[in-house]
């Protein structure tokens, strides 16, 4: 999970292993992170959701693993059912959102890695929505003005 010389460090990565992080009613586990990628798994509960944002720089991907998500994609919402796979280039607003009644559990990846781990690290625990949008900035995570400011 760690970074040696840029490269991914081989091996296996067991379910809910790693870092965690608590950030605004989720839970996050670091599963691999190095220069080229980072993967981590969610626990998203009921009710909880990540508004719509931009990565400038990196592709990201959601595996969901069980459950559902509302995934907003570039303005547009769909839901993504266990087994989906969900692309979101770089640039292109995305936010996702857990409307059923069960927790939805995923494999977030994104590449290039960028600062993404540090805001994590940066965001665990804060319970403050404007200081984690202001956080998420200085780290190339812009998040969008809610659609009636």
């Amino acid at each position: 999970m760690s970074v040696e010389g840029g490269q991914l460090e081989g091996g296996i990565s067991p379910a809910q292993d790693g870092a965690e992080w608590h950030i605004l009613g989720h839970t996050y586990w670091n599963r691999a992170w190095c220069e080229s990628t980072f993967a981590f798994e969610t626990l998203d509960p009921p009710g909880t959701f990540v508004p719509p944002h931009i990565h400038p720089t990196q592709d990201e991907f959601i595996a969901i693993l069980e459950g559902e998500l509302e995934v907003e994609l570039d303005g547009q919402r769909q839901t993504a059912l266990a087994g989906s796979l969900v692309k979101m280039p770089p640039g292109i607003p995305h936010g996702y959102f857990n409307t059923s009644e069960q927790p939805t559990r995923c494999l977030f990846w994104v590449s290039p890695a960028g600062r993404l781990k540090e805001l994590f690290d940066q965001l665990h625990e804060m319970t403050d929505p404007d200081e984690v949008v202001r956080v998420s900035a200085e780290h190339d995570v812009n998040f969008l003005p809610p659609p009636d400011a």
